[in-house]
């Protein structure tokens, strides 16, 4: 895993050399084993590189046997050694063992269709010398990031937005319809960010730039088409297979590969599974909190290590420890989420890179596999959607009115009537309800809301117009796990992560399992209110009855408790201070209604405040002069 950036001047005249080389300086995190450079009149490509395969010979930009095709890379192509041996049948001659080299006669020899054949976590950008254009490319699932901005003649990309605010004419203003969608859906869909004007390259496509044009493209066009028929025990066998061959692939490393490993079942089927193919003892790392002895899963992750033969490091964080980080968190993370675990993946990540360089994580299980509440809601809509209107709207309206610590009771019954699928899906994903963001909203924000109460969800149609064919659930995993996924949980583990110069890995989104658990019935993912179903069968081969059957903790935190009380100053601080941002937007006297009722226990508002709090953060770092 690496940094990535470059320069494409469209009128022809030669790059900036020194702003290229801020551009690379700024990412140094990602990579601070070597940097590189290549410039060719109007092109520049940069790279910082953080060795693990090929460690002495691997150092880019790397090109093929003339030089005339030339890529800087961030991620792994974990099939490198087979399309390697592919591509010297068909007479290529590498000069190195790395898997960056891959990717240059992979091009020469299938063109743009090179994507294609990749199994792995990857963007990268290519330049065709001879024909003088440009390839930028982004994985299946969006596990790498890519953004881009055209200023003037010149188009900038980068792994990191920070790199492309180096430049000094790139734009720092925010984006009100992206303002809109971030408190819709608790992240900004791609392709754009909260920044205006930058923007991100989707999951799963490339872009073509040449002075004649630009062009973006999708690669991979998978939609599920689930198969019946099949036997429980043949698909549980297949699954399997798929999986300790997506652990076998990611394990390929010349550097010691570690886990983030919780006490549930994803993280720890990957330690069974890696513990065969491991040499050495796994080294598996995991966070607590003061305050969160119900949620913590320290001690039953370290059963599991001690099960697997693991050594097991962790530490346990306090409300201190979030208040420091919070002084630099928006300027790793670049993007605001209502994600109240994203600080939390720093700790973890810190605490692993002090031993390894590479870690498997157990993302992107629950999305593919039902894993969440959401789900079980959006399954019932089907049979709600049956009773009378007057009825289901009468009973919308009272879970609503309610008093109390409710917010996922009170947002899913606002939605479970809903008619229209993609507003079905926006009211399930919003904690912000239509009614709190009119009385939350104003000024431009507010007259954009007034416009179209529900208009955010355009932002999801293009992925949700793929599967309109298929059920309400189908529908609903389908896109987020090519949205939410990306776009914040994926995002947030590549940011933190890269801030402590580790590379994270996802074997769960090996595209190849995801296509296999998108062909199942809905039933073998949710089974009656049983998420997760026949992965949780599959995982018995390697995991013990309890442990499988165990109720999940997640990533919890006790940040709720924390706002309230211990960092109340810091959250009034910045919510509330006479310069804060939130008064260009938002209410002020609402907001603190909000912090009023989530006190005494009213309601339940922890992520309103964690967005809240973020976006704040996001505002200080990169646009308060």
């Amino acid at each position: 895993m690496c940094g990535i950036c470059g320069i494409f001047d469209l009128s022809g005249r030669p790059i900036n050399r020194d702003t290229l080389a801020r551009l690379n300086s700024s990412i140094r995190h990602r990579g601070p084993d070597g940097e590189g450079e290549l410039v060719d009149n109007e092109i520049g490509l940069g790279h910082r590189r953080l060795s693990i395969i090929d460690v002495g010979g691997g150092g880019q930009p790397i090109g093929n046997e003339d030089g005339k095709v030339q890529v800087v890379f961030n991620g792994e192509i974990y099939n490198f050694i087979e399309l390697r041996n592919e591509l010297e049948r068909f007479g290529h001659q590498f000069r190195t063992k790395s898997d960056t080299e891959v990717i240059v006669h992979a091009y020469e020899q299938w063109g743009t269709d090179c994507v294609k054949r990749f199994n792995g976590m990857f963007a990268f950008a290519l330049w065709d010398a001879r024909q003088r254009k440009l390839l930028l490319a982004r994985d299946h699932l969006g596990i790498k990031p890519m953004y881009y901005v055209t200023i003037g003649n010149q188009l900038l990309f980068a792994s990191e937005i920070k790199s492309l605010l180096q430049h000094p004419a790139c734009p720092r203003e925010v984006d009100l319809d992206a303002l809109a969608e971030l408190f819709t859906f608790r992240y900004v869909p791609s392709p754009k960010t909260l920044f205006q004007r930058i923007m991100k390259l989707p999951p799963a496509h490339f872009m073509v730039v040449s002075r004649a044009g630009q062009r973006i493209e999708r690669f991979w066009d998978w939609v599920p088409r689930p198969q019946n028929g099949r036997k429980e025990s043949e698909l549980i066998e297949e699954y399997q297979e798929l999986l300790e061959d997506a652990v076998r692939l990611q394990m390929r490393s010349d550097v010691p590969v570690g886990l983030f490993l919780s006490s549930g079942i994803d993280s720890g089927v990957l330690l069974a599974i890696m513990s065969k193919f491991a040499n050495r003892p796994v080294q598996a790392f995991t966070i607590g909190f003061e305050g969160g002895e119900k949620t913590n899963e320290v001690d039953d992750a370290r059963v599991l290590a001690r099960k697997f033969g693991a050594d097991h490091h962790f530490r346990m964080l306090a409300p201190e420890d979030y208040v420091k980080y919070y002084e630099r968190y928006m300027w790793d993370l670049e993007e605001p989420v209502g994600n109240e675990t994203a600080a939390a993946f720093y700790f973890v990540a810190r605490i692993a890179s002090e031993r390894v360089k590479v870690v498997l994580t157990g993302q992107g299980a629950d999305e593919p596999w039902a894993g969440y509440d959401r789900y079980k809601g959006v399954k019932l809509s089907a049979l709600y959607n049956r009773m009378p209107r007057m009825v289901t709207n009468g009973v919308a309206t009272l879970v609503a009115r309610m008093p109390g610590r409710m917010e996922r009771l009170k947002r899913g019954a606002i939605s479970l009537g809903e008619q229209d699928m993609l507003t079905r899906f926006t009211k399930v994903y919003s904690f912000f309800s239509a009614e709190m963001k009119a009385r939350l909203y104003r000024g431009d924000l507010k007259e954009r809301f007034n416009a179209d109460a529900y208009g955010t969800r355009q932002a999801l149609n293009r992925l949700q117009k793929d599967v309109a064919h298929l059920d309400p659930l189908t529908q609903m995993l389908y896109i987020d796990t090519r949205a939410n996924l990306p776009d914040d949980l994926l995002m947030v583990a590549d940011k933190t992560s890269m801030a402590n110069s580790l590379e994270s890995r996802v074997p769960f989104l090996d595209y190849r399992l995801v296509e296999f658990v998108e062909s199942l019935p809905p039933k073998l993912k949710l089974n009656g209110l049983n998420g997760k179903y026949l992965h949780k069968q599959a995982v018995e081969k390697w995991l013990p009855r309890e442990v499988v059957r165990r109720k999940k903790k997640g990533f919890a935190n006790p940040i709720e408790d924390w706002f309230r009380v211990r960092m109340k100053p810091f959250v009034e601080d910045c919510l509330l201070g006479s310069d804060s941002f939130t008064r260009r937007y938002f209410d002020v006297n609402y907001i603190k209604k909000m912090l009023e009722l989530d006190r005494t226990g009213k309601e339940q508002y922890r992520r309103h405040i964690y967005l809240l709090v973020s976006l704040e953060l996001w505002h200080r770092r990169f646009l308060q002069n």
